[in-house]
This record gives structure tokens, sequence and C-alpha cells, in this order.
């Protein structure tokens, strides 16, 4: 039985549904209830609180993330949650583990989010326990937080114009949510260990993204480039589109070359453009 912490958000509906298809036994730990596929075994569990009661689980998947939120947040999420997942592995013997991380995350850099991610990572690879660690790119998928929760909402902004972050020219390689799933299923059953970059098919500028968006929605807007100082201004304020340490990671852009291991474990990805109108106007 594989044990998915944070299984009930966004990355964990598609993670649950692609370990059952193949045949896994699944339990899902995470905080609150919700639905959940037939068969999958519900603990309710706040690791970031308590080590997780792991009982019956051959391995675990770690999938718990958060773009929004304090300092203390960040920590609490990203790296507290993993120590108490690791420690609980360590003493009730459970080997494997599968931690997502995210493409980018060093230190270093202004961002909390890929600072605390690679925290985690640090701790990861100190564990002793049999790791893989998957670090996707920018995820898309139907209820996603870029495309849905960002874009979308900018594009649907009662202006004559799209606000566009700077030039636009920051570099992003997505990834679908349903290629990320297939990652963390397959590394289980071919026993792949080690840290590996997930990323889509194609590479696009953020101004690429935008007219994508643009596309899907029916919408025709010119793109107005907002100087990065007065963006920087504006994230601090309560009701920005996006947080200073979205900003950021935005500012860092997103991608790399398609890793050779990759096509064992994902044999064909899913580019943005053939996805995003299946499900950005409903979402």
């Amino acid at each position: 039985m594989i044990a998915v912490i944070g299984g009930t958000g966004f990355l964990g509906r598609y993670v649950v549904r692609a370990l059952r298809e193949r045949g896994w036994a699944v339990l899902v730990l995470a905080r609150r209830p919700a639905p959940l596929p037939p068969g999958v075994l519900f603990r309710r569990s706040d690791v970031t609180a308590e080590a997780p009661d792991l009982s019956g689980a051959e391995a675990v998947v770690y999938l718990p993330g958060i773009i929004r939120g304090s300092r203390e947040a960040f920590h609490r999420t990203h790296v507290l949650g993993v120590e108490n997942t690791l420690k609980a592995m360590q003493v009730q013997g459970v080997r494997r583990l599968v931690h997502l991380s995210a493409l980018g995350a060093r230190r270093g850099t202004r961002s909390l989010y890929f600072e605390t991610k690679a925290l985690a990572e640090e701790k990861v690879e100190k564990s002793g326990l049999e790791w893989t660690i998957l670090r996707p790119s920018l995820v898309f998928g139907e209820g996603d937080g870029f495309f849905c929760r960002v874009l979308k909402p900018l594009a649907r902004l009662p202006l004559p114009f799209m606000p566009l972050v700077g030039d636009g020219a920051y570099r992003f390689r997505p990834v679908y949510a349903g290629d990320v799933a297939l990652a963390v299923a397959r590394s289980l059953e071919v026993g792949f260990l080690g840290r590996l970059d997930l990323v889509g098919p194609r590479e696009y500028t953020l101004k690429e993204l935008y007219l994508l968006v643009q596309k899907a929605l029916g919408v025709q807007k010119p793109l107005l480039p907002i100087p990065i100082p007065l963006l920087r201004l504006v994230a601090r304020l309560p009701f920005a589109p996006v947080t200073l340490d979205q900003l950021e990671m935005l500012l860092l852009g997103n991608t790399a070359p398609i890793p050779e291991a990759l096509s064992a474990l994902v044999p064909q990805l899913h580019a943005l453009e053939d996805l995003l109108p299946q499900y950005l106007p409903a979402c």
C-alpha cells in the first residue's frame, strides 16, 4: 500500500487516481476528508503537527505544498512536514519515499517557496531512506493554481488590456499534472531513485503563456508591460493577483532540458496548448 500525504489537493487527486489505475492500494493522509476514488483509504493526519501513522504502508508519497502564506507557513508545510514524515518512516520501518519538490528549488533566491523546498530536499537526501525527488516545473491541469487562479482572472479583469509581468520574456516548460502523477507511479514500479526534473515537451515565454490563455478563453486584449518595481509594490497588497513570492518565481523563470530518464517514466508528455482549451474555460 502507498501512503499519499496530501492526497486530497490539486496534484494529490491526479496521483491517487494514477496509483489506483495501475493497481496500487492507496492510503490518503490529509487534515480534512474529501471525495476519493472507490477503494482508497483515508486517515486524518496533520504532518505539520505530528509524525503520521504509516501503518500498512510500504512506501510514502509526500505532496504538500503552498504558494501563498507567511514564512512560518512555508516552513511548516515544506520543511516541518517533511521532517515529521521522515521520522515516522524511520521509526515505523517504511524505507521508500517519493518526494515532490520543485524545479528551481535552491538556496539563495528571494522565493520562500524555492528556499523551503530546497531545505526539504536536503533533509530527504540525508535521511538514509530510499528516496526519489521529483522536481516539476509549473504544473497545469484542471483546478491548477497558475492558469486557473492567476492568468484566467487577469484575462477577465474589466480592463482594455491584460497586465504583463515586465517584458514577459521569462521562460517556462509547464508539465501536465497527469504526467507528474504517472511519473510518481512509475518511479515506484521501476524503483527509480535519485533526483529528476519533470518538464513538459515545449518551452514558452511568459508572454506566450498569456496569449495561450487568451486564446483558450476567447479573449483578445493587448498586453501591457508593467515595470517590475511597480509590480513589487503592488504584490505587497492583500488583493494583489500574485504575491511577492510568486512574482519572484516568475522573474526567475522555470525551465530545464527534458532529462533522458524521464522518457522511461512518462513516454508521451502532454503539451499545454493541447489541454488548456479543454479545462480552462470551466475551471
